[in-house]
């Protein structure tokens, strides 16, 4: 055989990590998992609150009308991450639990979510004085369904199941604020918040858990709801590059500082189980920053479903009530109702979150896995 060259050598490498790399972008997801169960509030809920409340807006018409053709209990015109998560590991899209018929088996995954649900229990907002209304679902709630389950799945190994818990607390916040709390009390209440959620991931790995994704919170000052809520004369209030309140944002990124502090906190107690921080913060950010290079044409803001004002939000007239209505192609925004995303944002976020997800190796679970931007990556490195 001829001996290759240094050149030679050096080219054959390169083009065996090109074909690796142009592999690894094309497989969709090499972890193989046989089921999901999902734990949240109207982000990923598929369907639970409309088991308890039919009559509520968001299960009437033009919820649901992008993929469905009808509502279904989803807070979007169409498909949430969880939807975009289950298709992209080959698995149905998840049945909410309170829909569950007799003698119903969820072998591949159910959805625990609820609309409208709270981290933290309903004696903490009303012991302060705090109104909860759409439900009274918190995820203490969800992990009971969860346990009442567990002996139909006795026989099913919980390594090949995907456990999503999140995204959570942000109505916890949503109460607060609509309460008229102040930003510095509501601040005092996330490590309360952080806690609920660590228990909750505690109870599934105690369970057998060993895969466990934990999105954090969205940009919540770029939602319309608090836009509106919150209209200020004072520039500085403002992000000048998105427009988005910069000072609600800094909570959300408090949240999510707290919540990756106690994830690597977990990592270090259950070093054999994957924790994966989904970053829903930079996921949103990145078409928030540049709508229109996401397809976001009539812009990042302004729900595309609502009844009227500056955001096109409005407390008094919700989307999917008489007289509210719809601007436009909903993919051509990134707010769907003031509260939610449509469905082209949610796919932009998961698409972001499924590309990390590639990068979980098959069987090491030494590390904590973040699904996040590369600056925080850059600064994990740095600390190292």
């Amino acid at each position: 055989m001829k001996k290759l060259t240094p050149m030679a050598l050096q080219s054959l490498v390169f083009s065996l990590l090109t074909i690796l790399l142009v592999l690894a972008k094309t497989e969709p997801v090499l972890c193989e998992y046989t089921s999901i169960f999902s734990f949240g509030d109207s982000y990923t809920d598929t369907g639970n609150l409309i088991c308890l409340y039919p009559n509520e807006s968001g299960f009437h018409f033009p919820y649901g009308e992008t993929y469905f053709g009808h509502p279904t209990g989803r807070f979007s015109n169409g498909r949430l991450i969880v939807d975009f998560l289950a298709q992209s590991l080959g698995l149905p899209l998840l049945p909410p639990y309170l829909a569950r018929k007799s003698g119903q088996e969820f072998r591949r995954g159910v959805n625990f979510a609820v609309a409208g649900a709270t981290a933290l229990d309903n004696a903490f907002f009303e012991e302060r004085g705090i109104d909860y209304p759409y439900t009274n679902i918190s995820l203490g709630n969800q992990l009971s369904w969860f346990k009442e389950l567990l002996p139909s799945l006795c026989d099913q190994s919980s390594s090949k199941s995907l456990f999503l818990v999140g995204e959570i607390g942000g109505n916890d916040y949503v109460y607060s604020f609509s309460a008229g709390r102040s930003l510095e009390e509501i601040r005092t209440f996330v490590p309360d918040v952080i806690d609920a959620i660590s228990s909750a991931i505690q109870l599934v790995v105690k369970h057998g858990a060993v895969t466990v994704m934990v999105p954090g919170n969205i940009p919540m000052g770029c939602l319309s709801l608090f836009l509106t809520q919150f209209q200020s004369s004072n520039e500085e209030d403002y992000d000048p590059q998105t427009g988005c309140l910069r000072w609600l944002n800094e909570f959300s990124m408090y949240h999510n500082h707290l919540l990756q502090k106690e994830l690597n906190r977990m990592q270090e107690l259950h070093p054999h189980v994957t924790f994966i921080y989904a970053d829903y913060y930079n996921a949103s950010m990145r078409f928030f920053r540049h709508p229109h290079q996401f397809g976001f044409s009539k812009g990042s803001l302004t729900a595309c479903c609502g009844g009227g004002g500056p955001y096109n939000y409005n407390k008094s007239l919700l989307c999917g009530n008489r007289g509210a209505s719809v601007l436009n192609d909903p993919s051509l925004y990134a707010d769907w109702d003031g509260e939610h995303m449509t469905e082209a944002a949610y796919k932009t976020i998961a698409s972001y979150i499924l590309q990390g997800f590639n990068d979980i190796p098959d069987s090491s679970h030494q590390y904590l896995t973040l699904i996040t931007s590369k600056e925080y990556r850059a600064s994990l490195l740095q600390n190292s």
